[in-house]
This record gives C-alpha cells, sequence and structure tokens, in this order.
C-alpha cells in the first residue's frame, strides 16, 4: 500500500511515494490529516446538506459563512490575507452560544448581543461549530439519565444523526464510573471513533475517544447493547447505574446500556478467544482472539460455565466463568500490548513461578494501519479465599478488638513508637512479645515477602527478550527517577491546592500542613542525585498492593500485573527497582491499618476522637510497624545478594525511601481523582515519611 504525492515544493510536479505504514504511525501525517477531516465531515453532517448562508463583515479581508441544517449549524471564517486581520459578525441570533473550534475542540467566549469579535493570523481559517449553552459534565442524578429521540438499530444510531446524542449520553455516564480515569478533568468532547459489532448477540464494542479542557485525551471501550420492553424494563430497575441513556419510542421503552450484564456478550467475547474470530468494525479497526495454549487445558472440550460479571468497583470489569476462566476487559485502550499479558505469558510459558494464574488467552483491537492494543485477557481461575486486602483487614479487625477489650482501659499505656527505621527492624529478630500482640499475621507477612521476591527472581529474564532483560542502575537512570518524582509532586501539590475547599476541615488542615512541605518532599527526592546506586532494575508489576494479591488459605498468588493505570502504557513497561512493588505493599498495610480502625469506630468500639481512639491509633500504629518489618525482612532474606538489591546500605535505604514517598505522592493524586474521601490516609503517610527514616 502506498500513497503518491506531490512534493510541496517541486513545481515540476514530480511523483514520491509515501509509505502508508509510516504514516499510519504519524498521527501529524497528512494520512492522518485526511482521516481526521473525513470523521469531522461524518460527524458533521451539516457540511453534506443544509443551508448556505454568507455573512457580510466590514472586512472585506475576510470570508464568514453559515451552514446550517436544522439544530446544527457551523461557521467558517477565513483570512484571505497574508496579514492579521480582525473581524465583527452579528451573530446575536445565536446568543448564549458558545462557538467550538471543530479541530482542537476549544471553546470560544459566549455569543452576546454585541458584534461578535475574531482576530485570525495571516491565511488563517477558523471552523466553529455553534452550539448551545455548556453544562457542566458530571454524573447524572438517578432519575436524570439522558433521553434520546433517536431511532433504529445501535447501528443506525452511530452511523446516523443521532450519534451526537449518544456522544452527548456516553460524556454524562463516563463520569460514573470508577474506571474513567478523568473525573478530575473537565470533558470537553466525547468522539464515538469506531464501532464493533459481536458475532451473535445485537451488542456493540463502542471505542470512544475523550478531550479534555486540559491535558492529553484517552480513548475507552464500551460495550453497548439496545434493549426494548420488558428487558428494557428490567434492566433500568435492577442496574439503574448501567443505562446510558432512554431512547424515545411510541411502541415500547427502550434503553441503550453497559452490555457486560448480558450473559450472551460475556459468552460472544470469550468466544471470540476461543475461535480466534477477527471482527471488523465500522470505521476500519478490528477485534481479534489470540488463545494461550493454558485455555484448551482449562476447559478441557467442555464449553464455558455460565458467566457472571463482578459488580466490585474497579479499573476495568471482570466476567468470571464459573470456577474456570476470568475475562478481564481494559476499559482505556492504548496501542501495545498490555503488561499484564506480557508478563503473564512470559511468566506461564518461560519461568517455573506458579505463584500467579496462566494466561488462557486475549483480546486485541486495531485500527486499521495502528498498534495492537490489549483489550481484553483471559486467565485461569484459581479457587481462592478473596484478596490480600479483606483477609488484612479481617486480621486487624481481630487484632482491634483484642486491644479494644484487654489493653485499653484506665492506667494501660499505649504502645510507643518501635527503636529504629523500619530497615533496622526489619533485619533483627522480631521480639518475642511483638508475636504475642500482633498474632499470626506476621507470618502471612513474611510468606507475601518470599513470594514477591520469587517473582522479582522470575522477572530478571531469561535472556531471550531484551524488554524482559536486566539493566543497571545508571545516573542518567537516577536522574530521571527524580525528574518523574518532582513532576509528579509539582501536579500533585497542585491538584491539592484546587481541592482544598472541597476537602472536610480536619482534611484541610492536613493538606495544608502537607503543602507546607513541597520543599521538603523535593529534597528527600533530590538526594537520588547525590549518591551513586549500584543494582540492577528489571520489568516489575508496577501497582503492587493487597488488592493485588489472592490468598488460597494456605498461600498467597499475585495478580494483575497490568501498572498503575493513571500511568501511561509506555511508563508501565519501563524496567525499574523492584523496590517499588515492596513499597506498594508497605504502603497497603498503611492503608489497611487505617481502614480497620475506621471500622472499629464505625461499628463503635471505640468514639471517634476520643483518648480510646488515640490509643488504638496508637496500636494500629505499632502492628503496621511489625508487620512492615516481618514482611520487608522476609523479602530481602530470600533476595539475598540478588543484583537488584543495593548492597551498600546507605543506598538501600534512598532508593526504598524514594520509592514510598513517590508511591504517597502517587497515591494522594489518585484519592483526590477518584476517592476524595479517602485523601487523608495518603496525606498521614507522606507526613509520617518524612517525619521518619528508613
Amino acid at each position: 500500500q502506498r500513497l503518491y504525492l506531490p512534493p510541496i515544493i517541486d513545481p515540476e510536479f514530480h511523483y514520491e511515494t509515501v509509505n502508508v505504514e509510516t504514516q499510519a504511525k504519524n498521527r501529524g501525517s497528512l494520512l492522518w490529516w485526511m482521516r481526521r477531516m473525513l470523521a469531522l465531515r461524518k460527524r458533521y453532517q451539516v457540511f453534506g446538506r443544509g443551508e448556505l448562508e454568507f455573512l457580510h463583515p466590514e472586512n472585506r479581508r475576510v470570508l464568514a459563512y453559515l451552514r446550517s441544517d436544522g439544530d446544527q449549524s457551523v461557521l467558517i471564517v477565513a483570512n484571505l490575507s497574508r496579514f492579521a486581520q480582525f473581524v465583527e459578525l452579528d451573530l446575536s441570533r445565536f446568543k448564549d452560544s458558545e462557538p467550538v473550534e471543530l479541530f482542537g475542540q476549544t471553546h470560544f467566549p459566549p455569543i452576546g448581543e454585541l458584534p461578535y469579535l475574531l482576530t485570525l493570523g495571516p491565511h488563517a481559517i477558523y471552523w466553529l461549530a455553534i452550539e448551545g449553552p455548556r453544562e457542566e459534565v458530571g454524573a447524572p442524578a438517578d432519575d436524570a439519565v439522558p433521553v434520546m429521540s433517536a431511532q433504529g438499530s445501535i447501528d443506525a444510531i452511530v452511523a446516523g444523526r443521532g450519534r451526537a446524542e449518544l456522544e452527548r449520553a456516553i460524556a454524562q455516564f463516563l463520569p460514573t464510573r470508577r474506571w474513567f480515569a478523568g473525573k478530575a478533568r473537565r470533558i470537553r468532547s466525547v468522539a464515538v471513533t469506531d464501532s464493533v459489532p459481536l458475532a451473535g448477540p445485537p451488542a456493540r464494542v463502542l471505542i470512544a475517544r475523550v478531550e479534555f479542557n486540559e491535558g492529553e485525551g484517552e480513548t475507552y471501550a464500551m460495550p453497548v447493547v439496545l434493549l426494548e420492553g420488558e428487558r428494557a424494563e428490567r434492566l433500568a430497575a435492577d442496574a439503574p447505574r448501567s443505562v446510558l441513556a432512554r431512547l424515545e419510542r411510541r411502541a415500547e421503552p427502550a434503553v441503550i446500556a453497559e452490555a457486560l450484564l448480558d450473559p450472551d456478550v460475556c459468552r460472544a467475547l470469550l468466544d471470540a478467544v476461543r475461535r480466534r474470530r477477527r471482527l471488523r468494525g465500522s470505521e476500519g479497526g478490528s477485534i481479534t482472539g489470540r488463545p494461550a495454549p493454558a485455555l484448551r487445558e482449562v476447559l478441557d472440550g467442555d464449553e464455558p460455565p455460565e458467566p457472571s460479571v463482578f459488580r466490585a468497583e474497579q479499573s476495568n470489569t471482570s466476567v468470571l466463568f464459573g470456577q474456570s476462566l476470568i475475562l478481564k476487559l481494559f476499559r482505556r485502550v492504548e496501542d501495545g500490548v498490555n503488561p499484564d499479558l506480557e508478563l503473564g505469558r512470559y511468566l506461564a510459558e518461560r519461568t517455573s513461578f506458579e505463584h500467579t494464574p496462566r494466561v488462557a488467552g486475549a483480546l486485541e483491537y486495531q485500527k486499521d494501519g495502528g498498534e495492537p492494543a490489549t483489550l481484553a485477557i483471559v486467565h485461569e481461575f484459581v479457587p481462592n479465599e478473596g484478596d490480600a486486602w479483606q483477609y488484612t483487614l479481617d486480621a486487624l479487625g481481630r487484632f482491634y478488638e483484642q486491644a479494644v477489650t484487654e489493653r485499653i482501659r484506665p492506667g494501660a499505656q499505649a504502645p510507643l513508637p518501635a527503636d529504629g527505621g523500619l530497615l533496622e527492624r526489619a533485619a533483627g529478630p522480631i521480639p518475642d512479645e511483638v508475636y504475642e500482640v500482633v498474632g499470626s499475621y506476621l507470618q502471612s507477612a513474611q510468606l507475601m515477602g518470599r513470594r514477591l521476591a520469587e517473582l522479582h527472581e522470575a522477572l530478571t529474564g531469561d535472556g531471550a527478550d531484551p524488554a524482559l532483560a536486566t539493566e543497571p542502575i545508571t545516573p542518567h537512570y537516577q536522574r530521571s527517577v527524580y525528574q518523574s518524582a518532582r513532576n509528579l509532586t509539582g501536579r500533585t501539590m497542585q491538584l491539592l491546592r484546587r481541592s482544598l475547599p472541597s476537602l472536610g476541615e480536619r482534611e484541610r488542615a492536613e493538606a495544608e500542613a502537607v503543602l507546607a512541605r513541597e520543599g521538603d518532599v523535593l529534597r528527600r527526592f533530590s538526594a537520588l542525585l547525590d549518591r551513586r546506586v549500584r543494582a540492577a532494575r528489571i520489568r516489575v508489576h508496577g501497582d503492587l498492593h493487597l488488592g493485588q494479591v489472592l490468598f488460597t488459605g494456605r498461600d498467597f498468588l499475585i495478580i494483575d500485573f497490568e501498572g498503575e493505570p493513571a500511568r501511561s502504557l509506555t511508563e508501565r513497561r519501563v524496567k525499574r527497582t523492584p523496590l517499588r512493588d515492596v513499597a506498594g505493599l508497605l504502603r497497603s498495610f498503611d492503608y489497611a491499618t487505617v481502614t480497620a480502625l475506621l471500622d472499629a469506630i464505625a461499628r463503635g468500639l471505640v468514639e471517634a476522637d476520643s483518648d480510646a481512639a488515640r490509643e488504638l491509633d496508637a496500636w494500629g500504629r505499632h502492628w503496621n510497624e511489625w508487620v512492615s518489618a516481618a514482611f520487608l525482612g522476609s523479602y530481602l532474606e530470600r533476595a539475598g545478594d540478588a543484583p537488584w538489591i543495593p548492597a551498600d546500605p546507605d543506598a538501600l535505604a534512598l532508593v526504598l525511601d524514594t520509592a514510598l514517598l513517590e508511591k504517597a505522592i502517587y497515591e494522594l493524586a489518585y484519592e483526590l481523582n477518584n476517592r476524595p474521601d479517602w485523601v487523608a490516609v495518603p496525606l498521614r503517610g507522606i507526613h509520617d515519611l518524612l517525619e521518619g527514616g528508613m
């Protein structure tokens, strides 16, 4: 496939060849410009129909006209001069509407009664959609689900004039989803860029591009289904939050809803993996199934069991097929292989590490000429008793109950902070009195430490794949870590300042205290520039916490290698120090401690803001100190003299301290964006890390 383009600078009009594949990878190329123009024409059908009305400004060097079709109007303004010009246009009929530049979706000031002033650079052209007054996009109220007037099938809606209504409904729906990463930003526009039909049920996987007022846009996968009659009524009653929009139809009620609540849709997705199906979309994209050897072994010739969707809020959506398989749909679509698939295949097929479920297959989405993106992964289901997060909360619940009944009473003294730093406690034996107080969870923490060290050993690579080969930590890498942490701190502190008015009184005071110490945070990170760290970096889990560890009753499994969802796919595949994973679990122990304390207060074990609550908090810190030491000590003992562990104790302390503080800053940004009620946990963590030491 080749394009033949005339070179702009050659007056003889000779032809040169430009490889389509090269242009497809460059979003600034002529090929992509043409694609955007065609997509724009499809979206704004006013360019192919309707009325043309020329405006007559006083400045004759500026051409201005309107294209109108029903409620849709587009203003085109062109500067015919080689000098900058200004123009005043009478647009009073569109009072209170906002012109929106079509290419960048930039909102211009609202139109009033006075002539509308525009300035244009030499030969500049504006294409401006005249839209009604803009409303803040957010979660709709329970009784405010959008109502669409569009008719016909879901394909007819996506391809026809109902597409704009559907895109507005998606813009309202997205902020209500846990998996939507852009909650803290204002949605500027949503565009459905592809619609892929599934084999069997009347459902479609929509690929939706979301643009924001600031920052880069994001692309999401949304399986949707159009339901009518009794099925629509039943879904609206049983799962109202899954409804994107209601349709105005005289005969019977109809809704457009999330499709994964339909078992037939779940079966169709798995069937696409099993049968290597290629499902073609309406805009040139396709979804392709990629089975792995484990899939045949797990099913052993049988049909998959009945599917059921996990109702828990996650950054993705999971479907369980009995006790055999689990399909995880990634909502955010990014070009390239997802680390969960890449590392999962490697661990299952090229290592002896057994403490993670095997990958059984995947679904890939590929835009015509683009790089495949991992859309879903199928894993072998391993029977378990839940994740280590709930297991830890249960253990802490029992610990707090025992503390209240046996240790918190008049005259009793709350435990004092442990002597020394975390690394010092991890290197020494755990005192007998700590074993008596904390109990058997210390052994669980030690087992998690051993399993994590074994995982990192497996991830050192086998030499066959450069993407998994061990690399040294260099001064350049240390500087890049510092710069990344510095940038993260700046963005997070700016977000925290903007969020201050919405925080509670106590959280606001803690936030102001952390903001006052922004310089101390940056100085802690800058220590990376002053000491050379001699150790290796490898591929790591990237987002390890207790929720990513399953408890089987006797052992632990590590799952979900996709990395931190707020980071780009490229960032998540970077080789790092494995101590980042260690820091993730250490921070998770702290989260569990605070969560269980709040639960104890809610259950009435102690009263909030009482002396007993403060004593219980001290016991929780005591539990956290020694559980963290047991976990870290076991990890370091199993790792031994592994190349990824700095031999210099000071360098080890520096790397771990940096990883913990960066993780806490990342958590603060995540909570501000997704769960503002939880900001107190990372705020306390940042304060403790600045006060303490390794």
